[in-house]
């Protein structure tokens, strides 16, 4: 198939796909763009904003995985407001746009990943684990993922599988935090899989 992984950042949710898949990613950073393509150097890596290149290269792909950033839905950045360690934002409403755009416009299977918000979804999801997804196929229960990772870089490196020790000018910690776990990304692409036979 040919995938477009959307924010992908240093590919979490891609680690474990198959490598026979024609893989698009685009990342808004290029330092982080640039460890992106270190660990998967068959993909196609793009540095632009992902939200734009969705809207005008939607059509072009098989499957779609979207993982707009999260802090702005996120329980943390709420709790950190009423400790006044943050000051309230609003929410970030591309992830809505996307959801919208490809429920109503886009032919192939999507999937689009972001954390259970502090306020009731304003689209119906699936919640699996620590996750929401909006999906046009079903995806079932997950094994739990570990812990919210704490402790040194070399202690989250081993539960993400992304050694990073070796890279400069980057928020490692951040990095490795903002990884979708690879089992998760695995199992949604199976999920997909399993329920059209005719793209195995």
């Amino acid at each position: 198939m040919k995938i477009l992984n959307l924010y992908s950042g240093i590919g979490g949710n891609r680690k474990l796909w198959d490598k026979s898949h024609q893989i698009t990613a685009v990342e808004f950073d290029p330092k982080i763009a640039e460890i992106y393509q270190d660990f998967f150097p068959q993909d196609k890596v793009i540095v632009a904003d992902a939200h734009e290149y969705l809207l005008h290269n939607f059509a072009n792909y098989d499957f779609i995985w979207s993982s707009p950033p999260c802090p702005s839905h996120s329980d943390i950045r709420r709790c950190g407001v009423h400790k006044g360690q943050n000051k309230p934002i609003y929410a970030e409403m591309s992830l809505y746009q996307e959801i919208i755009l490809l429920q109503n416009f886009y032919k192939g299977g999507y999937c689009v990943e972001n954390v259970v918000p502090y306020y009731k979804p304003l689209i119906l999801a699936q919640k699996r684990d620590r996750h929401l997804f909006w999906a046009n196929f079903a995806i079932s229960e997950m094994p739990l993922e570990p812990p919210k990772m704490q402790g040194t870089n070399e202690q989250r490196a081993q539960i993400t599988g992304f050694d990073l020790s070796k890279y400069k000018g980057v928020d490692k910690r951040k990095l490795q935090r903002n990884c979708v776990m690879p089992m998760v990304g695995k199992r949604v692409l199976e999920c997909y899989l399993n329920q059209q036979p005719t793209l195995i």
